[in-house]
């Protein structure tokens, strides 16, 4: 069975071409979300991008710079009229969804840098409702368009969400900490309520990146040299394109079977506790030398 060529000859391996995806959280074309719409773009989908207030324009700038210039739609996670807004407009451009990605993510300075302890309530709860809420307000306010998506055969809409390794406590994450931890539950309780209209909901759960966002947390180059100097498949900071595979892969009709999930695309630093620093090379000459065969063989 061959791959099937959008218009633009690019392979359509993932069966994308012909399909629409909102993306949220482009900021610059240093963001993953930028990357994911390029290469949604680039297997021959549709794509919208969304920004609020202010920061729009640097959204729309962003847009721009795509292989085709997309819309951005007015979107502030945290305002349900502009929910309401958003799912009446795809719905008359489109009339249904196949696909999400949230990339939103944000806390005021107060429950970052070390403030954990005396962050506000309200502080902490602006951290919660944009990070982790408005993945359930996104998906919600959207489903009745992504019970629609997908083709004759195809599965229905997939919501990706990117997330940060939230099994450890990261000092300076603080409450953007507690919040992804949150948004994993989201991501479960999504997948147990969604799943009999046949939408999925799962994260990528990505390493650290030169993004605004990671840079919002003062740690950020501590917490990313860790991971370049210990990755046991290496680390780049400076390159979030390599995250757009797995973020397509559960898009794609290719998870079908998947939701609920948080796969991590952090060159393997969630799976081991102290790096491969502390490894050395003596396992690797141990093992060369288990491995020589017996005289005779």
């Amino acid at each position: 069975m061959r791959a099937s060529r959008d218009p633009h000859g690019v392979p359509d391996l993932l069966g994308l071409s012909g399909r629409r995806y909102l993306v949220t959280g482009v900021l610059n074309d240093d963001s993953i979300a930028w990357h994911t719409a390029r290469a949604l773009q680039e297997a021959g989908a549709e794509v919208l991008l969304t920004g609020f207030g202010r920061t729009r324009r640097i959204t729309e700038a962003a847009a721009s710079g795509l292989p085709f210039p997309a819309d951005v739609l007015e979107l502030d996670v945290t305002r349900p009229e502009d929910l309401a807004a958003l799912t009446k407009e795809l719905e008359r451009r489109w009339g249904a969804v196949d696909g999400v990605v949230h990339a939103i993510a944000a806390a005021p300075p107060s429950a970052l840098g070390g403030n954990f302890l005396s962050a506000p309530a309200e502080s902490a709860a602006l951290a919660l409702r944009t990070t982790a809420f408005s993945l359930h307000s996104l998906t919600t306010a959207l489903a009745p368009l992504l019970r629609e998506g997908g083709g004759a055969g195809a599965a229905r809409g997939s919501v990706v969400g990117l997330d940060f390794d939230s099994s450890g406590a990261w000092p300076g994450y603080d409450w953007l900490g507690v919040g992804k931890a949150t948004l994993g539950a989201v991501c479960r309780y999504l997948a147990l309520y969604l799943g009999h209209s046949g939408i999925r909901v799962n994260l990528v759960a990505a390493g650290p990146v030169e993004t605004v966002a990671g840079r919002a947390v003062s740690t950020f180059d501590r917490i990313a040299d860790r991971w370049e100097q210990e990755a046991p498949l290496g680390w780049s900071r400076a390159d979030p394109a390599r995250l757009v595979g797995p973020v397509l892969f559960l898009l794609s009709d290719l998870a079908a079977a998947v939701t609920g999930e948080i796969v991590h695309a952090d060159g393997g630093m969630h799976a081991v506790r102290m790096g491969v620093n502390a490894v050395g090379e003596l396992p690797g000459k141990t093992l060369q030398q288990e491995i020589v065969p017996p005289e005779g063989s």
